[in-house]
């Protein structure tokens, strides 16, 4: 079923699936998921490993589900309070890590066992592949259209976005299951169009066939996962706090380990973005509380990670681009201890980090911007 956007297709699922009092357990969640299933009236659980959370670490799938969680959960609310169990890879909130074929296959196992459908965004599909190819032993030489076709056969609902997966604009849902593909379909053209179309143009459609195959040729897929994982190791050479190992989409920084001195509440992540691009003009994204909505009585949710993303698409930026970044960052890390927290000027109900308003503490973009044309030039 294609859709016109992978949020398009979140949204179908909880129509669909998802109820008042219901959870969804999830290896972590992406901040439009988390909006869809918190509009349909459920909650979400982070079933993470503990090592997710190890922003410098070795450990090679940090986005691998826990299994005890995923046990425990069943266990406490049941079967019929959990519409599915999702897995995103690679975790874009984690720093873009990736999930194992061996962990997949333990949480089909789980959940086939209690009948509970496993849904998947796999937007990073090809990454995630790709990571498996490198970091899991038995897959060393295998291809990655192979790997692909692996993971998808452990999953029950696959979604992804067209534009991440498969360099067009768009999305689609796709179901092993006649009464999964029955419950969706007849929402399609109430938001989306009609199932030839779904909000999509024909030309759109066609280039997203071609996509499809091209991210699993091994160059396209290793692209940003490799470009990534140069930024990643240029960065922590020069001691600027990222996330390791390098993940799919993108190079975070560590923005509590950047800005210590920044509490959660003064969202250091949207600071450390702000300042990057006042020393660059490098557009980062925030992902940390600002991503976060308000919780339902109204009190703030600190993030589990305060990151930075510096995202690298696919066979757009070369080597000069990461050089200057890595410059930039370097000596803006060097001069940190100017660069203060954000307050809300205006504040969205929901998504906030789309159309909300951040004003600095205590002015302090402008003795950042100071220090910057004393050591740059006041022409820059």
């Amino acid at each position: 079923m294609p859709v016109h956007q992978v949020r398009a297709a979140e949204h179908l699922l909880a129509k669909a699936f998802v109820k008042p009092g219901d959870v969804g357990p999830m290896n972590y969640h992406f901040t439009t998921t988390r909006a869809h299933i918190e509009l349909a009236g459920a909650t979400v659980l982070e079933l993470y490993e503990d090592e997710a959370l190890q922003t410098t670490s070795s450990h090679p799938f940090k986005g691998n589900m826990s299994i005890t969680r995923l046990q425990e959960v069943i266990g406490r609310y049941g079967v019929e309070k959990i519409p599915f169990v999702r897995m995103e890879a690679t975790t874009n909130l984690l720093g873009g890590q990736p999930f194992s074929l061996e962990n997949l296959r333990q949480v089909k196992e789980v959940a086939a066992k209690h009948t509970i459908p496993v849904v998947y965004d796999g937007s990073l599909i090809a990454e995630n592949a790709y990571f498996v190819r490198q970091r899991e032993r038995g897959y060393e030489n295998r291809p990655v259209a192979e790997i692909v076709r692996e993971i998808l056969g452990y999953v029950d609902i696959f979604y992804m976005s067209g534009r991440k997966c498969a360099g067009v604009r768009g999305g689609l849902i796709a179901t092993n299951g006649q009464r999964l593909y029955d419950a969706l379909l007849p929402w399609l053209p109430v938001y989306e169009g009609f199932a030839t179309y779904g909000g999509m143009s024909s030309k759109e459609i066609e280039a997203m066939a071609v996509g499809l195959r091209e991210v699993t040729d091994l160059d396209v897929a290793s692209a940003a996962a490799d470009f990534v994982k140069y930024f990643v190791e240029r960065l922590d050479a020069a001691g600027v706090p990222v996330v390791t190992p390098a993940g799919g989409p993108a190079c975070h920084v560590d923005a509590r380990k950047f800005l210590p001195d920044i509490p959660s509440l003064e969202y250091p992540a949207g600071a450390l973005a702000a300042a990057i691009y006042l020393v660059s003009g490098v557009r980062s994204m925030e992902r940390g509380t600002i991503s976060m909505d308000r919780g339902r009585d109204g009190n703030e949710v600190p993030s589990d990670l305060e990151l930075a993303r510096l995202a690298v698409p696919r066979r757009v930026y070369t080597m000069s681009h990461s050089e200057y970044a890595v410059d930039r960052l370097t000596w803006l890390y060097r001069n940190r201890g100017l660069v203060k927290g954000l307050k809300f000027v205006s504040e969205p109900p929901v998504l906030r980090f789309f159309f909300g308003r951040l004003a600095p503490l205590a002015e302090w973009d402008v003795r950042l911007a100071e220090a910057f044309k004393a050591d740059f030039g006041s022409d820059l």
